[in-house]
């Protein structure tokens, strides 16, 4: 069926990512694969194809379009090819939102110039050793300065998505004590320098999958943060995370669904080539039935997708909108992936293809954004259970 969420404009968008990642990606990819992290000077590369300046406002260096749908594109075309771009996503995907809804305008003429260029690359960390998805359980504090010039901030973060690659991060940190009707007061959101003396890169972790994704953890002894940094209002931090959630969720459902598709195609294109019995395993019955059943799931997981970008488009995505489309397309992400996997056979285990990647990149979908367990709540929740 023909999409229709999708304009010219995008079309074109995607016509130039597909070209851009075939000659600059693809052919260096294994590369980045073995290093386990995407060089620093390729995010340069992203910026001059304007890729980080999509959303960002006129005023501040971008193309100021107020649409989703791009990075979209962008998610389905790296996918498509195998490829992922590292914390990139992570820079457009969760901290601009945060920046254009919070940052002063001064902050904004400091920031966001840099970061359509590429010059000033963004993570964020919320999740701390032993709190997971209890971000109200955080430990990491920034205190106000006796002069109140300067919060200092002291903790640890893990699990921080860019952490390695990145210039500024939006840290969640105490500033206040919980209170005792109210256990998620105190949080404020901090734009913290990784220059500034006493903050830490700790180990890069290695993950099951999403290899080239420069997770890390991080440590902050004694920083000073100006509070010309601090972002939105003090103590009203966990108010803003929340506010983001919907479209962190429906871009982990867009990977998911593009992992899906591009696992169909890697399987089609592998069982034509492949000659089993003087046949190509395409032509075997059992494979057109797992092909035909994973395409009719992706078809459906298309359909959800578009159907929840077109409602984040018009600011009309809910909390249980965006909670429902995350755990239908990670779970059908995951049945898909594991089927065209086993289509390879002992090949689909090899890392050099993409499938087995595709398979270890994909699990953590039903992990991050929220567990689907936790997605399955705010469904219920939605529907008055």
């Amino acid at each position: 069926m023909r999409r229709t969420s999708y304009t010219e404009d995008h079309e074109a968008f995607r016509r130039t990512v597909r070209k851009f990642i075939e000659t600059e990606v693809v052919p260096v990819y294994d590369k980045w694969y073995e290093a386990g992290i995407v060089p620093r000077e390729f995010y340069y590369k992203l910026a001059e194809l304007g890729v980080f300046g999509i959303e960002v406002p006129e005023e501040n260096g971008g193309a100021g379009i107020e649409s989703f749908k791009f990075q979209a594109v962008l998610m389905e075309e790296a996918a498509r090819a195998g490829v992922s771009f590292g914390g990139s996503s992570v820079h457009v995907g969760l901290c601009l939102p945060y920046l254009k809804k919070l940052a002063t305008d001064e902050q904004k003429q400091r920031w966001l110039p840099g970061f359509a260029a590429g010059e000033i690359m963004f993570a964020i960390a919320m999740t701390e050793p032993g709190t997971g998805s209890d971000l109200a359980g955080m430990r990491t504090t920034a205190k106000l300065s006796e002069g109140g010039t300067h919060y200092v901030l002291n903790g640890a973060k893990t699990f921080i998505t860019g952490g390695v690659n990145a210039d500024r991060v939006i840290v969640c940190a105490r500033t206040a004590p919980p209170r005792a009707d109210d256990r998620r007061f105190g949080i404020s959101l901090l734009v913290v320098d990784t220059k500034s003396p006493g903050y830490t890169v700790g180990r890069k972790l290695d993950k099951l999958g999403l290899k080239v994704s420069d997770t890390a953890e991080l440590t902050f002894t004694e920083v000073r943060v100006p509070v010309e940094d601090l972002l939105g209002e003090e103590n009203k931090g966990f108010s803003y995370l929340g506010q983001n959630l919907p479209q962190e969720r429906l871009s982990i459902a867009v990977g998911a669904y593009a992992q899906a598709a591009a696992a169909v195609r890697f399987a089609q294109e592998y069982t034509e080539q492949r000659n089993v019995f003087g046949k190509p395993v395409a032509s075997f019955q059992n494979t057109k039935f797992e092909l035909a059943a994973c395409k009719a799931e992706v078809d459906a997981a298309e359909a959800v997708v578009d159907r929840a970008l077109d409602a984040l488009d018009a600011d009309e995505l809910s909390a249980a909108d965006a909670a429902s489309a995350k755990l239908f397309c990670t779970e059908v992400a995951a049945r898909v992936i594991d089927r065209c996997l086993q289509l390879h056979g002992g090949y689909g285990y090899i890392n050099e293809y993409p499938i087995a990647r595709l398979y270890a990149d994909n699990r953590v979908n039903r992990i991050y954004g929220g567990t689907n367990e936790v997605m399955k709540m705010i469904i219920a929740k939605d529907m008055g259970l």
